[in-house]
């Protein structure tokens, strides 16, 4: 009877049987010993390229969050308001409905004009590139995270005070596959891929066991290594794209050329070209988190990541519960990485599928525990031995990190508390009322913050003193033993910036200050779940000037400079600003970076989802 009832007429009941508990011995052995039982990845130094190949490819991805229940209450992580001051909780009524910054749209593969508004400065000559989640919805099945969503890659081409529009869907394996059998095949951030319906009882149920794969659903940002571009998420697969027409040239897996499960969408850049990033590799002693370098230029032509190499492995304080990190610090001669106590627990994330449950089961936030700052010299590959601690604090992207006079100064968008992500379920961001003004308010608010950190701690020195010697400056950085200093920070901004709802998307004019002492940044104000303002801030006397309309959302700001510019904020700020209230308004806005007026606009007349990161490629 059971026997047929599966579908398996040529299996004896008994078969059936001995194969369902040899699956369950399998998985059970597998949860008792996760790192031999996994295929594993061991670290660059020492390690041959066959152990490379034992890779236990989990991605290390921040936006991995999961399925929620779809009740009525709000969805993820529910928190109460802060009961102290400077965790900047809100308590805001009445924001405006943003459903349609989450609707799929229409790929739009040949350039189309705009309507200018204004004036365009006629040297802005390149394309502005964009990348996020583009399609919700594979036939019947909907992703549910806003990070889910297939890669739609943007491109505003400049040129002579015109501006022109195109859009492609990345040609991923995963987009593919959905196409193909119109549903959702490959899990994603917070979407399980489920058995196919195809499939008869017994393979529906065999397929549970099958560790996930990892998604080369590339859509956080255009990133560029030895002058080519990429579009990157954090698994590790990235995609050559073609910046002229947005075709998807190449799939290219990190794990080919160093023994890691991915990569940040966010690497940082010498003025040689040097590009420097971290990637996570799992082994059978724990967790690493890994510091990569990959050379300036090519030997070949057709050459991708070769080169590539693993500057520095750090431990996990935690060997199964290594931290999520979106992105990290540089400076001229120093990578930070910073270990915040936003946890994955990797025995969760793995068997996810067996259970039923989404990533987000194995992604928490773990207050007890406090950050920790590892400077890594870039040039040795040595981790410094001071270890520099900080409370509880969750950062997605650094500003600037430079050295002054023995000290390190690293300036990152912060909040005390890292549950946030959870709250950027599809279903959340479609709310209205007081639904959608509860899911803002148990949000913490994140503002530009910095920290102070001595290079060098002089043995002699008492403990309990703030070795932070700099004048004017707020930040504490106190020894507490034999090389270890615990460091306050120092807020960046005024008490207006809480007006606008902190800051983040952070933006620099990067080829002049990165690494280097500078006075101006640029980011969102988020008085909404997404940036609903523009803000730049001089450090010198901390002061703000803001774009802000009602029903726009810029997304983040890109700093242009003029040819032949001399001082740090001569050019402009681009900015695509979405209008989820008015059909077909999207446009490109462009800010004199210096005045922060508007010069003009190109209206686009389609509507675009929400992005999240993207880049300038300069023709001049």
């Amino acid at each position: 009877m059971l026997a047929a009832q599966i579908g398996m007429d040529k299996l004896s009941l008994t078969a059936c049987y001995k194969v369902l508990f040899e699956q369950y011995h399998k998985i059970s052995d597998f949860l008792r010993h996760l790192y031999k039982r996994v295929h594993l990845a061991e670290g660059d130094k020492g390690v041959s390229r066959t152990a490379q190949q034992e890779h236990f490819n989990s991605a290390s991805h921040p936006n991995q969050t999961s399925m929620s229940s779809k009740s009525s209450s709000i969805s993820g992580w529910k928190k109460t308001r802060s009961q102290t001051k400077d965790q900047h909780f809100t308590d805001v009524h009445g924001l405006p409905c943003i459903e349609n910054l989450v609707c799929s749209a229409d790929e739009i593969p040949e350039p189309i004009t705009t309507t200018i508004t204004g004036n365009i400065p006629y040297w802005i000559k390149g394309n502005f590139l964009r990348n996020g989640p583009g399609k919700f919805e594979i036939g019947k099945s909907s992703f549910n995270h806003w990070f889910d969503g297939m890669a739609l890659m943007h491109q505003f081409h400049i040129e002579d005070g015109k501006v022109t529009y195109m859009s492609r869907f990345l040609n991923s394996d995963c987009y593919k596959e959905n196409l193909e059998h119109n549903r959702i095949m490959v899990s994603e951030f917070g979407t399980i891929a489920m058995p196919d319906p195809c499939k008869n009882v017994f393979q529906r149920f065999l397929s549970r066991f099958e560790l996930p794969k990892p998604t080369d659903n590339a859509n956080v940002s255009f990133v560029q290594y030895k002058g080519d571009f990429y579009v990157s998420t954090e698994t590790n697969f990235m995609h050559k794209i073609d910046p002229q027409t947005l075709e998807t040239k190449e799939k290219v897996d990190w794990s080919k050329f160093v023994a890691v499960n991915g990569a940040t969408a966010h690497p940082h850049v010498d003025p040689d070209g040097t590009t420097y990033n971290m990637g996570n590799s799992y082994t059978r002693k724990g967790a690493f988190y890994n510091i990569i370098m990959v050379p300036p230029k090519k030997v070949n032509p057709n050459e991708t990541l070769e080169g590539a190499s693993v500057v520095c492995s750090i431990p996990s304080e935690d060997k199964s519960k290594p931290s999520y990190y979106h992105s990290f610090a540089m400076s001229e001669n120093y990578v930070v990485f910073i270990e915040q106590p936003i946890k994955m627990d990797l025995l969760k994330i793995v068997t996810g599928k067996l259970r039923g449950k989404g990533i987000n089961e194995g992604v928490y936030w773990d207050p007890k525990r406090n950050t920790v700052f590892h400077v890594i010299n870039k040039h040795t590959g040595k981790l410094s031995l001071i270890k520099y601690y900080a409370k509880p604090l969750s950062t997605f992207h650094q500003i600037n990190c430079y050295e002054e006079n023995g000290f390190l100064i690293m300036d990152m968008c912060c909040s005390e508390d890292g549950q946030a992500i959870n709250n950027y379920l599809i279903q959340n961001l479609k709310r209205s009322g007081d639904a959608l003004d509860e899911v803002y308010n148990t949000m913490c608010r994140v503002f530009p913050r910095r920290f102070v950190l001595p290079l060098n701690v002089d043995s002699h020195k008492p403990c309990g003193q703030n070795l932070n010697t700099r004048l004017n400056s707020t930040a504490t950085a106190i020894k507490t033993d034999k090389n270890k200093v615990f460091c306050t920070h120092e807020d960046l901004h005024g008490d207006d910036l809480h007006e606008y709802g902190g800051l983040e998307f952070p933006h620099i004019n990067y080829s002049m200050c990165n690494s280097r002492p500078y006075r101006y940044f640029y980011g969102c104000g988020f008085r909404h779940l997404v940036g609903d303002s523009l803000i730049k801030i001089d450090l010198q006397g901390k002061q703000i000037k803001v774009w802000k309309h009602a029903g726009m959302y810029p997304s983040e700001p890109i700093f242009v400079s003029s040819p032949g510019a001399v001082e740090e904020d001569d050019g402009v700020i681009l900015s695509v600003v979405i209008t989820p209230n008015q059909d077909k308004s999207t446009f490109l806005l462009v800010l004199d970076a210096k005045t922060f007026e508007e010069l003009g606009r190109a209206e686009v007349p389609i509507n675009i989802p929400y992005g999240f990161h993207g880049t300038f490629q300069n023709r001049h």
